[in-house]
């Protein structure tokens, strides 16, 4: 076929995509906040994955980690207070080609949402969930969260906070379904990073909570494990985290822990060995609940109407 172009034929080369494919506005967050690190790595693990904007998708609730689908240059979802779970499972069982995360608080999750937090963790679905805990409700001006410690002086609390602060990771734990907890640090850029490349390729529920600075109203509260590193203990295992050689010199207190023995995992939540950093449980055998709701997903408009039919036959006289 002589002098007839066949560029059209060529397939075309797949798209490399860079941080500013997936760099949306500047964050509106306060100087310092630890939410800007959450950020970039998110962005970063992206780019690492060559994940397809067009095929992401960032969920989040109320607060200000919830900001966070806004600053992404992907598909985002900013829903109600504590209903990201329940938006995040739902795109998860009905477009199960995305990439799912979810940007939550402890405010968030672990209040209004926690009904939604717990099936979510029992349904087993693919996704990577972003706790981000400052102990504080900080987008509505400090009040006391469930995470809060004894003592803390809020304005729902001006003399001190005096109920017991709730644990995410004991919570998780403990929820028949959970396979893959994590604990990382806003103030530990590779490890941080390190964290949500594992929960990112972990066949189901990926639960990280995520020690976050607040600049405003608990500013000091993470101070000790940053000026004393030793406080904090590294999870280290073949099978845990891998955030490279140089952690071993942040984290001189270091636990060898396997990620599959979820006893252990609950006993060292109780940081008596140290604040954990790291991988505390993965299971990626357990059943998923997107997997099995699957049925349909093919199913062409006719098949659709072809089933309602036979339901509403149910109703005939």
């Amino acid at each position: 076929m002589y002098g007839l172009k066949l560029d059209w034929m060529e397939t075309p080369e797949k798209p490399y995509y860079t941080l500013e494919d997936y760099t949306g506005p500047e964050g509106r967050w306060c100087p310092g906040c630890g939410d800007f690190a959450v950020l970039a790595a998110a962005q970063r693990l992206c780019r690492d994955e060559q994940l397809a904007p067009e095929k992401t998708v960032f969920v989040s609730g109320i607060g200000c980690s919830s900001r966070f689908p806004h600053y992404m240059k992907t598909y985002g979802f900013h829903g109600l207070h504590g209903r990201a779970l329940p938006v995040a499972c739902g795109i998860r069982a009905r477009r199960p080609d995305l990439n799912v995360f979810v940007a939550t608080g402890d405010g968030d999750c672990c209040s209004i949402g926690t009904a939604h937090w717990i099936h979510a963790i029992r349904y087993n679905m693919k996704m990577v969930v972003m706790m981000f805990d400052n102990n504080v409700y900080g987008l509505t001006k400090n009040q006391t969260s469930p995470t809060s410690n004894v003592g803390l002086r809020t304005y729902t609390h001006p003399r001190g906070n005096v109920v017991s602060p709730l644990d995410p990771l004991q919570v998780t734990l403990g929820v028949a379904g959970a396979s893959f907890v994590a604990q990382t640090v806003d103030f530990n850029p590779p490890h941080l990073l390190a964290t949500l490349t594992a929960a990112f390729h972990h066949p189901g529920f990926a639960f990280i909570r995520i020690l976050q600075r607040c600049p405003h109203y608990t500013a000091k509260i993470f101070d000790p494990l940053q000026q004393d590193p030793s406080q904090m203990a590294l999870l280290t295992h073949p099978d845990g985290i891998d955030g490279g050689e140089g952690l071993s010199r942040v984290f001189p207190n270091r636990v060898e822990h396997d990620p599959s023995d979820i006893r252990q995992a609950r006993a060292l939540v109780d940081g008596e060995r140290g604040v954990p950093v790291g991988l505390l449980y993965r299971n990626p055998d357990l059943p998923r609940y997107d997997e099995a709701s699957a049925a349909g997903l093919a199913a062409t408009r006719a098949d659709r109407e072809n089933l309602l039919e036979d339901q509403f036959d149910w109703f005939s006289i």
